[in-house]
């Protein structure tokens, strides 16, 4: 078998490749964003300490609440805000953007701009 095909494969590839040049500082972390068919996960990410500064999801409490009846694209904003603001609280104000092997489109791209809106660079 020559090699796998799949989606998730080639979205493996895809972040694979990303990864060779994106990697978080102490001064400015990697914003990593996964996105599954039902659920949009980001992180700041420490990469040379190995450790998450800050994260958020839609599966957190505070975002779950707003986050009733609203669209995916919507719920991924209001996880975007919360994870600026927690990064903001963290004292991070600049990062680096991980899109996962996600194309910057729909649900990536609402996220990212609801970080940025919350005063995080990138």
């Amino acid at each position: 078998m020559k090699g796998k095909r799949t989606a998730t494969a080639l979205r493996k590839r895809r972040h694979e490749r990303v990864r060779k040049t994106v990697t978080g500082t102490p001064e400015r972390p990697r914003l990593a964003v996964y996105r599954s068919l039902n659920h949009i996960y980001a992180q700041v990410i420490d990469d040379t300490a190995g450790h998450t500064v800050a994260a958020a999801s839609d599966q957190d409490a505070e975002v779950r609440k707003e986050a009733t009846k609203k669209k995916k694209t919507d719920v991924a904003g209001l996880v975007g805000a919360a994870l600026g603001q927690r990064a903001k609280e963290k004292g991070i104000t600049a990062v680096v953007f991980d899109r996962g092997g996600f194309r910057y489109h729909g649900r990536v791209k609402a996220l990212a701009e609801a970080v940025r809106k919350a005063g995080v660079t990138f």
